[in-house]
């Protein structure tokens, strides 16, 4: 019963729905308020009024013509500006939602609708066992999949993709999470309960984790190819255009599930966002990886990034090795392995990370200022010019190549000196025709210098790509890691390295190897079944020694070796132009692209970048580089905090250091990339 102080001048009836979980229908409730009692008070009163007695602490307040959670219980009606006429909803904030895995499984669990999506993607990635989650993000499905298709393959696309493995058990309560998650903040061991030793990543795993051993099969290890018939019906972007529009479907990380439309049990794509891996360490990141690895096939078996006949042929061999190991070997195999002492391994990696190995290496660090002099071959594409490549003397010191008539003159001026830092070095590489050529893109005042070396031998391209690579990030040869850089450089050329004699495949290899699955379709169309066979095969021979996860990662390394790697595509309009553009955004550089023919205008650096802004009203994305060059745009095809996001993002992770706590600072990365300037 109410009293007559309840129907006070001040008070009013607010009729709140409640979603009711277990009942599964909506009930409206009368709750007689006053403009200064706070939400948890009207919670309070209306749970009293429902008379239900059961746990309602996962329960919030929706209000759904602000289309905005209730969430900070302190403020009053009168703050948020609820009157009578407000639509409220006591609905629960954790609800089941279907995620597709960058392996095409989808699995159902259950994720916060009221938190932020960069958050509820933290929660999702601790569910299941994935660091760094600040790199993945939250797509919805493309309706491009199942334009100019009839009925009947719109159903067999659903039976394909919804092989749902159900993680619904795994309820994610705010403050107590089901999965404690594998990789704590300072990397200390979890210990075993029983004999109190330290417990290696993979009994974490199968204890305090909802995964349970079918499971992680599932998420850690390479699962079988699809048909051919099955992969021919996926979608597949055809333009820049077509990639542009998938780009434009990443969800708000400063904003909710709820907040953008998402609903209960409705799909999303859990994918990599931001291409900028940190820290792969095969011993924690084994799902990681593995992600990793099946987001990067799907990218080369559906075209989404391009890449030559030979590169083909060795992601498709190592895609053959992974599968037969990830069959034939147990998957759990690695639990057998001796366990490390984990203090011993932390002081090992500071050693290394100190540089502590050995005294001459440092010595020499410091003393020897490293030089590569060399005969190369130059061109510079013009329009309407056949001339061929033509020999220099180049010498490459510190972060800069200069070139001379010959080596005789290299004590003189030079011809010319090209200054590398905030280049773009993309390799040019055909290993069967002795194609060792290095494509540099050197930013000028005016666009973009092109320059194309060619080396003679292997050797000589592994060592001045190294070089190319380090100065275009501002590191010289001096560098600990250059060795190992080029080290890493000829092992992916021996991999490309297919031998002269084809291969006769027998019987058995011919069964076991379905090559339709391997490649894209335009190599499919290319080459007969047998002939590709025979050439997989060839290229395996050059993979057949890595282990399981050296291999994934091999194939990892490769992805991110080729030109095109990371660079996300978005339709904008400059400023002062009046026709459509594309913008790449990598994780160190914009590029502006002309959509008709796909070429590069020009290149902005991040490194070079003094400031930039968004005017939210216009929705407009302004930046200013070195050199008095400002670049402003707007977004065509998306939200313009998409691209905020991406920028904000990359910068932001492009900071990270070894040294950083594992959990980044989610506050900066809000300011970052939530658009709250």
């Amino acid at each position: 019963m109410n009293t007559a102080v309840d129907y006070t001048s001040t008070s009013w009836e607010l009729i709140i729905a409640v979603n009711h979980q277990y009942e599964g229908e909506q009930k409206e409730f009368p709750v007689r308020v006053s403009g200064d009692l706070h939400i948890g008070g009207v919670m309070l009163r209306l749970v009293e009024r429902i008379q239900i007695s059961q746990d309602w602490s996962d329960y919030g307040l929706w209000w759904e013509q602000k289309c905005c959670w209730l969430l900070k219980t302190h403020w009053t009606l009168d703050k948020y500006g609820i009157q009578a006429d407000a639509k409220l909803i006591f609905t629960p904030q954790h609800r089941p939602l279907r995620l597709q895995l960058p392996n095409m499984k989808t699995v159902r669990l259950k994720v916060s609708f009221s938190s932020v999506v960069f958050k509820t993607v933290s929660e999702i990635c601790k569910i299941l066992n994935i660091r760094r989650s600040e790199e993945l993000s939250l797509l919805k499905p493309s309706d491009e999949v199942f334009k100019k298709k009839r009925k009947k393959e719109k159903s067999n696309m659903d039976v394909i993709i919804e092989d749902v493995l159900n993680l619904d058990s795994s309820s994610l309560i705010s403050g107590s999470l089901a999965s404690p998650g594998l990789y704590s903040k300072t990397m200390t061991p979890t210990y075993d309960p029983v004999n109190g030793t330290p417990a290696s990543s993979t009994i974490t795993w199968f204890s305090d984790s909802p995964l349970t051993e079918q499971n992680c099969n599932i998420l850690a290890v390479s699962q079988p190819a699809y048909p051919p018939e099955t992969l021919a019906k996926m979608y597949k972007p055809r333009t820049l255009l077509d990639k542009a529009k998938i780009n434009s479907r990443w969800l708000d990380s400063s904003r909710s599930l709820m907040e953008q439309g998402i609903q209960e049990d409705d799909k999303l794509l859990l994918r990599f966002k931001y291409f900028h891996f940190f820290d792969l360490n095969p011993k924690y990141d084994a799902v990681r990886i593995n992600q990793l690895y099946e987001q990067a096939r799907w990218a080369i078996l559906l075209e989404e990034i391009d890449c030559t006949e030979e590169e083909m042929l060795m992601f498709a061999a190592l895609q053959y090795h992974i599968g037969k190991l990830s069959m034939s070997s147990d998957v759990l195999d690695f639990v057998n392995e001796p366990e490390v002492d984990e203090v011993e391994s932390a002081l090992a990696n500071l050693e290394v990370a100190l540089e502590g190995g050995k005294t001459n290496n440092i010595l020499e660090d410091i003393t020897d200022i490293p030089k590569l002099a060399n005969y190369l071959r130059l061109f510079r594409p013009k329009k309407l010019t056949l001339k061929p490549y033509k020999q220099y003397w180049f010498v490459f010191k510190d972060t800069s190549i200069s070139y001379f008539k010959n080596k005789e003159s290299a004590h003189g001026e030079p011809t010319e000196k090209l200054h590398l830092r905030g280049c773009d070095v993309i390799p040019d590489v055909n290993v069967a025709a002795r194609k060792f050529g290095i494509k540099l893109l050197i930013p000028v005042a005016d666009g973009i210098n092109e320059v194309y070396l060619r080396c003679e031998d292997e050797h000589q391209y592994a060592t001045w790509m190294a070089a190319c690579k380090f100065a275009s990030k501002g590191k010289t040869m001096a560098d600990s890691s250059y060795r190992t850089e080029v080290n890493n450089i000829m092992s992916f050329l021996k991999m490309k390295n297919v031998t002269s004699v084809p291969q006769v495949p027998n019987d058995t290899e011919a069964v076991d190897l379905s090559s339709e699955s391997l490649v894209s379709p335009r190599y499919v169309k290319k080459f007969k079944t047998k002939q590709l066979i025979a050439r997989i095969l060839e290229a395996h021979q050059n993979v057949a020694h890595l282990p399981l996860v050296e291999a994934k990662l091999r194939f990892i390394q490769a992805w991110q070796s080729l030109p095109e790697f990371g660079i996300t595509h978005y339709i904008v309009r400059f400023r002062g132009s009046k026709k459509d553009e594309i913008l790449g955004i990598a994780h160190n550089r914009l590029i502006r692209i002309d959509m008709t023919t796909g070429d590069p205008i020009v290149t902005w650096r991040f490194s070079n970048m003094k400031q930039w802004n968004v005017n939210w009203e216009i929705s407009q994305v302004a930046m200013e580089f070195d050199q008095n060059i400002s670049v402003a745009f707007t977004c065509q095809n998306s939200e313009c905090k998409i691209v905020h996001e991406y920028i904000g993002g990359y910068i932001f992770l492009s900071t990270r250091s070894k040294d950083q706590n594992e959990t980044l600072d989610e506050e900066l990365f809000h300011k970052l990339t939530g658009g709250q300037d």
